[in-house]
Order: C-alpha cells, then sequence, then structure tokens
C-alpha cells in the first residue's frame, strides 16, 4: 500500500468542482467528495469524477442503526468509489453490518474506514459537550480497537495518533489523516494538525488536504508541493 495525498473537494456545485480538477491536466488527484458536494449534486458527481480518472474517499460518515447502515452502504458500493467511512462511535455491530452491506456479490468492495474522532475534536470539547472523561489518546485507540474487531481497514485519526493506532493495530491498519497544514499555513477551525512531512515521518498513510490546496493561488504547485513533502 503506497501513500497518497487526498484533496478535499469540499465546494458546494459540480461547476465549481470541475473548474477545480481541470487546472489538473497531468496526474489525476486522489479526491475526496464530501457532504456537501454529494448532498449538493448528489451520485451523478461520484460517477463523472470516476470517469475522469480520479480516485474517490466517498466521506458521508454513516452513522445509524446497523440495519439503515447495511443497505446505505449497499448502494453506495455500486458507485464504484475506492474508499469510505462511517462513525466509529456508531459500534461494533453497526461497522460489522456496514460491510455486509459495502460487499458487493463479486466479494469486492471499497476500503471501509472509521472516523475516531474529528480533528476539531480535543479533550476539552470531549469533555463538556459529550461527557467523555478519558483522554482523547485513549478514545481514538480504543475506537481504532474496535473498528479493526469488525473487520474495518482503518481509520481517520489525527496525524498525532497515526503512530500509536499503527502499533496497537498493525502496519496494515490504514490510518487516512486530515488536518494536515503546511508549516507555513493557517491551521483555520482545526485543532489536532500536522505537516505532510510530520504526517509521513510518523507512519500516516494518507493525508487529507483541502483549504491549502483548493485555496491556493496555484493548486497544483500546492498539490505537488504535499506529494513531494508526504509520498516522494
Amino acid at each position: 500500500m503506497g501513500k497518497d495525498v487526498i484533496i478535499a473537494c469540499d465546494f458546494d456545485s459540480a461547476e465549481k468542482t470541475f473548474r477545480f480538477l481541470d487546472q489538473f491536466t497531468g496526474r489525476k488527484p486522489f479526491v475526496k467528495i464530501g457532504m456537501e458536494l454529494y448532498y449538493a449534486e448528489g451520485p451523478e458527481i461520484v460517477r463523472e469524477i470516476k470517469r475522469r480518472g480520479h480516485k474517490i474517499f466517498l466521506d458521508l460518515k454513516l452513522h445509524d442503526i446497523p440495519n439503515t447502515v447495511k443497505k446505505a452502504m449497499a448502494v453506495l458500493s455500486r458507485l464504484d468509489v475506492d474508499m469510505t467511512n462511517l462513525h466509529a462511535s456508531g459500534t461494533i455491530p453497526m461497522m460489522k453490518a456496514a460491510i455486509e452491506g459495502l460487499t458487493r456479490p463479486d466479494g469486492t468492495r471499497p476500503l471501509l474506514i472509521a472516523v475516531t474522532q474529528l480533528t476539531s475534536t480535543d479533550e476539552e470539547t470531549m469533555r463538556h459537550d459529550l461527557l467523555i472523561e478519558r483522554p482523547i489518546a485513549d478514545v481514538v485507540m480504543h475506537y481504532a480497537q474496535c473498528a479493526k474487531e469488525a473487520g474495518l481497514d482503518g481509520v481517520v485519526c489525527s496525524p498525532k495518533e497515526a503512530e500509536v493506532v499503527h502499533s496497537s493495530c498493525g502496519k496494515s491498519f490504514i490510518t487516512v489523516t486530515p488536518g494536515v497544514r503546511f508549516a507555513d499555513g493557517d491551521v483555520g477551525d482545526q485543532k489536532r494538525v500536522m505537516t505532510p512531512a510530520e504526517a509521513k515521518r510518523i507512519g500516516s498513510d494518507y493525508i487529507v488536504v483541502g483549504r491549502p490546496i483548493t485555496a491556493a493561488d496555484d493548486p497544483v504547485a500546492a498539490y505537488e508541493r504535499c506529494v513531494r513533502e508526504f509520498v516522494d
């Protein structure tokens, strides 16, 4: 499994998305389609981006009763995405049901990863809003171990947590890490951040980068900088 940079295409229309992606005339980047774009344009945006040659991480973070998630994943499996996700807090039975739904009749399926804690969450927020008193590192690790027990391929976690997740769950257990910013960039609303080079050093498998690329004056150059710092 090679490392890769995933661009978060957090746009609200197909027009803006394709205007952005049309700038990449060489290497076709791995892209993340999140709630904003998917809810604006529906499944056809996924099909069209796939037709254009991009790998796709469909980031919808499902969280519901096991049967509902199973049925939803069965629908998403027909979109031919490369990776999708759910919330680990939905419990092991929900995660197992998701795998059942995502697996196609021929036995293939996209990679399925679980969100541990959002990178906008810190320990104070967990204690005050969620009544979770354990340290955030313990919570992330427990959720990762539950995801592995359920049969998932990996987790979404802060790059600060990737190393310990690999230590506990194995090197082949994928870590997908948002909250990545250039050393000279703005951290925005993220609380737990790291640079591409730091994420590489501690063993992240994929980094998800949004505004440092999408809002850059030269998005292609920013993307290539990410690739140099994280992959090369």
